[in-house]
């Protein structure tokens, strides 16, 4: 029962605790789990990890101690602890760019019940002198869509707290906990820490700017080329013309070499790491190389070379096969054999030019 002797509701809230705790526990697993797996099923949504925890029991005594039991106790209001502890179950979400905020919410606002939101952006953005760690708080019961499924049962009883947050809110946080002193200290000091709690907003801001623009690249690439510039063969004519005037020869990036690559190999996925560092590799060995040359490069070698996978490919008790970026790296050393010498190891290097010798093929 409630009472207003904290002494008892201490005990009371202990063996609670205690009595309770597997179950807490199991609670924590199953909502991490089932978010984990709504987040990942909506798509689109970049997440760097989701985890959770059972507080601490006296933890939780003090925290009720300091924020709630005065007022209770000064207008005699009736107490149990475990009323006012509304993250006794605590889970996080931390994603990767600030607008994923709001869809994070949006899809656990579809499954969830929501008992109450704390928007500490909003906090933290309508003051001019504030500082502390940005993110959004909800607390969730289950949604009547799963109060009836068995295995969530035995958990109907216990809400949780969820804070959302990038990964650069996620470090503050950290770092604004250990700032020991930050509202009765000198000006000058609470300006170094503003200072700081701004840079950590703006990179934030520029972590999702980056994701836009890198975005716009890739379609621009995708869009500012008609089909027919990239066609295989050996003849340049008005399709490289085009090409050259609508790249306007622009030097190559990893956007332009995404286009040609996919382009040449359609069904292949070119991770963005291994698109970047490949890039940079053929621009070490031709640094004057555009978008056009990497094309024309290849359009002038991809039948020869896909020959030779055939070839290859085929040869008794060989297991290998030439994926995309080893056939890239065999156009390019075909087109030009003194620029592109290091492109192929040298045991590559010797099968593919004793098979141009065999089938006459030494120079394109």
């Amino acid at each position: 029962m409630a009472s207003l002797d904290f002494d008892v509701e201490k005990h009371a809230f202990r063996e609670f605790y205690s009595d309770n705790l597997a179950l807490l526990e199991g609670a924590n697993n199953s909502f991490c789990t089932l978010i984990e797996a709504l987040l990942t099923h909506s798509g689109g949504i970049a997440i760097s990890k989701i985890e959770g925890r059972v507080k601490d029991k006296e933890e939780c005594i003090r925290k009720f101690n300091l924020k709630y039991r005065k007022a209770l106790e000064s207008a005699s209001t009736e107490y149990n602890i475990k009323d006012h502890i509304s993250d006794l179950i605590g889970l996080r979400v931390v994603c990767l760019y600030e607008d994923d905020i709001e869809n994070i919410q949006d899809v656990l606002k579809e499954h969830f019940e929501v008992i109450d939101v704390t928007d500490k952006i909003s906090q933290i953005e309508s003051t001019e002198d504030s500082f502390g760690y940005k993110g959004l708080h909800l607390d969730l019961k289950l949604g009547e869509s799963r109060r009836n499924m068995p295995e969530y049962k035995a958990f109907l009883d216990f809400g949780f707290e969820i804070q959302i947050r990038t990964i650069i809110q996620d470090s503050w946080s950290v770092l604004d906990h250990k700032i020991k002193y930050k509202k009765s200290i000198p000006n000058k000091l609470k300006r170094r820490i503003n200072t700081l709690a701004a840079l950590f907003e703006l990179a934030d801001r520029e972590f999702r700017e980056i994701r836009t623009s890198t975005e716009d690249e890739i379609q621009k690439a995708k869009e500012d080329d008609s089909e027919s510039s990239l066609t295989e063969g050996n003849e340049a004519g008005q399709a490289s013309t085009s090409l050259r005037k609508s790249n306007g020869n622009g030097l190559l990036t990893a956007f332009g070499f995404l286009k040609i690559a996919n382009h040449f190999f359609r069904k292949y996925d070119f991770e963005p790491h291994k698109v970047d560092g490949f890039t940079q590799e053929i621009i070490s060995m031709e640094s004057n190389i555009t978008r056009t040359d990497f094309n024309e490069h290849m359009k002038a070698t991809i039948s020869k070379v896909k020959e030779y996978q055939t070839y290859f490919e085929s040869l008794e008790g060989s297991s290998e096969k030439l994926n995309p970026y080893t056939m890239i790296r065999h156009c390019l050393y075909l087109s030009d054999k003194e620029a592109y010498s290091a492109i192929l190891t040298n045991v590559s290097k010797e099968a593919f030019e004793q098979w141009l010798e065999n089938n006459g093929s030494q120079a394109i």
